[in-house]
């Protein structure tokens, strides 16, 4: 199939919608995008990293953007292909991938097609398997195979974003705290030590936590503290002897993943906890040039973003982040996944007038 890049990047979001692209079977849209850029954007270096496709200019300009945006999508779910409902400004497309996020990548596309002389060196990066476990994601192949690709003073990933920019990001940490007991009989249940009650503590604790509300460069972060399952059990006349209770914690991005360790480590004080993973957060940096310049492009607003996303991994060298897409991310992974097509166009338009 062909890709139009110089097309109205709403019939772009379309046309990308439609290819399927689950992760791991990036193959076909990786490369429809390879070969219209080689074709539609000759002023651009192209390069393929498996099914990650790259593209840059190189006219020597004292600063470098890097626009990266995922190919892949979750699976479908009775929402494939695309389909509009409405017109005009109330016009609405539908599909999977439309929000996470087909539609920025379509508004990448599009500016690496038909933005010739940018004020700015760019960087495209359209890559596989984020929608998967963090092993896979085509970023950090990238980052060991080329790693000069990911280079700049300003990293911008296309993820929905309700049209505003969302700075930095929150980390995550993933924690295991493991109870012990003693076996025995219900009916004789004194002679037992129950590793479940035990539970009771650690989540009088969550259930008492009051998280943080952290300002930084202007912009609000929530923390939070949140138990996500408990395992244990052996039968249903047996006392168990073992139980796993499972917390995550979203941290602000002033905190590194020793902080945020050291934070979970005082408030189970007492208890046996191991840290199973953790994505650290990444600071706004909205003073940067770059970034301060993308804001007033985008009108003077920025929020912070409430989530991990692949920002983290551009902060983690040194570069001021940001998500900035079309689409509402709560509709992200859900059947009723639909962009609103103006804020496709109005994404394209105020990434063209900070591009220029």
């Amino acid at each position: 199939m062909s890709l139009d890049l110089h097309a109205d990047p709403v019939d772009l979001t379309a046309a990308l919608v439609d290819v399927f692209s689950v992760s791991g079977a990036e193959a076909e849209i990786a490369t429809a995008v390879q070969d219209a850029l080689r074709a539609q954007a000759p002023h651009l270096e192209v390069v393929r990293n498996g099914d990650a496709v790259l593209a840059r200019t190189n006219l020597g300009r004292g600063s470098r953007v890097v626009l990266a945006g995922h190919l892949d999508t979750v699976p479908e779910n009775g929402n494939f292909p695309s389909r509009r409902e409405g017109s005009g400004d109330e016009e609405i497309l539908h599909g999977l991938g439309t929000v996470d996020m087909k539609g920025g990548d379509a508004v990448f596309l599009h500016l690496a097609a038909t933005l010739r002389e940018p004020k700015h060196d760019v960087t495209f990066v359209f890559y596989d398997n984020e929608e998967v476990e963090a092993v896979k994601n085509g970023l950090g192949r990238i980052e060991r195979e080329l790693p000069e690709w990911l280079a700049g003073d300003l990293a911008i990933v296309g993820e929905p974003s309700n049209g505003v920019i969302e700075a930095g990001c929150q980390g995550t940490m993933r924690v295991e705290l493991r109870l012990s007991g003693k076996r025995a009989h219900t009916a004789r249940a004194w002679m037992g030590e129950n590793a479940i009650h035990a539970l009771a503590e650690p989540l009088r604790r969550l259930a008492e936590y009051s998280p943080r509300i952290v300002d930084i460069d202007g912009l609000t972060y929530r923390e939070g503290l949140q138990a996500t399952s408990i395992s244990g059990g052996v039968a249903g006349n047996v006392v168990p002897d073992a139980a796993v209770l499972t917390v995550n914690h979203r941290f602000a991005p002033d905190r590194d993943a020793a902080a945020a360790e050291r934070h979970l480590r005082e408030v189970f004080d007492g208890f046996e906890l191991s840290v199973v993973d953790m994505s650290p957060g990444a600071l706004p940096g909205l003073s940067a040039p770059a970034a301060a310049e993308l804001v007033a492009a985008a009108g003077g607003r920025a929020a912070a973003k409430l989530g991990w996303t692949d920002v983290a991994r551009f902060a983690a060298r040194g570069m001021p982040a940001v998500n900035f897409g079309p689409g509402n991310p709560t509709l992200a992974h859900t059947k009723q996944e639909n962009v609103r097509t103006a804020e496709i166009r109005q994404v394209t338009e105020v990434l063209r007038k900070f591009l220029g």
